[in-house]
């Protein structure tokens, strides 16, 4: 776990919020929502935490009141930490870039929280980069299940995936090592990336389309299972120390969030996927392959008992940030459109509870 970032709207604020003893003690358990802590707690997506940290920083700025303090841990941390209990123990909000698990949503009802409502607010982009100065790559998805996968079919089961460098994989790409620095397990980042990548890639292969269609489990867990032997290299929930490796090694190649690409442009370049660059425009049309959507997902017990809760979700479905041109656009958050945000903004109003997901 990264280590908690506070934000204020002074200096004093920071001091007496991010001290030692904010750090350290983790605030008194009650009874249901969020009572017994004076400010909002969010926690989780590392794609999300940009875009949270400026909504704190702009309501502790025109609101007053205790700064909000959000956690980057990564959606699946982020998702067991909410989970965990009612309470001021617990978070108030789980920052997520993908939707609620099953088995996260059944944990959540276990420990006593069972009113959960889930907001979107707005569409990122997974992207493959490298340094400035390095190849250029335009992937197909089944070039990087072909580069990625621990293991490939081969006759009739499957045999370890031995590629070396990306022209093995496909004599198109470039000759450059096959070293890539990604997000760890509990990263939604992750999730998605297995999920738009890998898993659409494996089914771009006969073999796997037909283990898919029989065996659908065993098909996610080989298409899901990466290479290891210093292949793909989990490199943390801080997207912004992948960005600093790739300029480090420049063969090597990173998989982040596109608001990091936006606000790296100087350091880093995006590979195309299905000849598709990873844009504003083709991110929100859905156009990209590696496009998918972001949320918050809040614990309706604590609204109106976690003083602010209810002014900070309006704020993070407001026009000023959400909205097309606010300034989360400036983050490299990729808007709603114009009648899904208008939607979001009712149920931040309306709390409506989210249903179990199937899967």
């Amino acid at each position: 776990m990264k280590p908690l970032i506070c934000l204020s709207a002074t200096a004093a604020l920071l001091l007496a919020a991010c001290g030692p003893s904010a750090s350290t003690q983790a605030p008194a358990k009650s009874s249901g929502g969020g009572g017994g802590r004076q400010e909002v707690w969010a926690a989780g997506s590392s794609t999300v935490f940009p875009f949270a940290t400026r909504v704190a920083e702009n309501v502790a700025r025109t609101g007053g009141g205790r700064p909000a303090k959000v956690e980057s841990l990564g959606t699946g941390g982020g998702f067991k930490l909410f989970c965990g209990g009612p309470g001021s123990a617990y978070p108030d909000i789980a920052d997520a870039s993908r939707p609620i698990k099953k088995s996260e949503f059944d944990k959540c009802v276990a420990n006593g929280v069972t009113d959960i409502v889930e907001i979107k607010i707005g569409y990122d982009g997974i992207v493959i980069a490298n340094a400035k100065g390095g190849p250029a790559y335009d992937f197909k998805l089944e070039q990087i299940y072909r580069g990625l996968a621990a293991q490939l079919p081969a006759g009739t089961g499957f045999a370890k995936n031995g590629a070396k460098t990306w022209n093995q994989v496909d004599p198109a790409l470039p000759g450059d090592p096959i070293l890539v620095y990604g997000p760890p397990p509990t990263s939604g980042t992750r999730d998605a990336f297995l999920e738009l990548a890998l898993e659409k890639g494996a089914r771009k292969l006969p073999a796997m389309e037909a283990l898919h269609a029989a065996k659908e489990e065993e098909f996610k867990a080989k298409s899901h299972t990466l290479r290891s032997e210093g292949v793909w290299i989990d490199a943390g929930e801080n997207d912004n120390a992948i960005v600093q490796t790739l300029e480090k090694t420049p063969h090597s190649l990173g998989v982040f969030g596109y608001s990091f690409l936006d606000n790296n442009m100087d350091k880093v370049k995006a590979a195309k996927v299905e000849g598709v660059s990873p844009t504003f425009a083709t991110i929100s049309s859905g156009a990209y392959p590696l496009s998918r959507s972001l949320y918050i997902y809040v614990k309706k017990a604590n609204i109106g008992v976690t003083p602010g809760l209810r002014e900070f979700v309006a704020a993070f479905v407001s026009d000023g940030a959400t909205g097309k041109g606010g300034y989360l656009q400036d983050r490299g958050l990729i808007p709603l459109p114009a009648a899904d945000h208008a939607a979001q903004k009712d149920v931040a109003k309306t709390l409506p509870i989210v249903a179990a997901p199937k899967s």
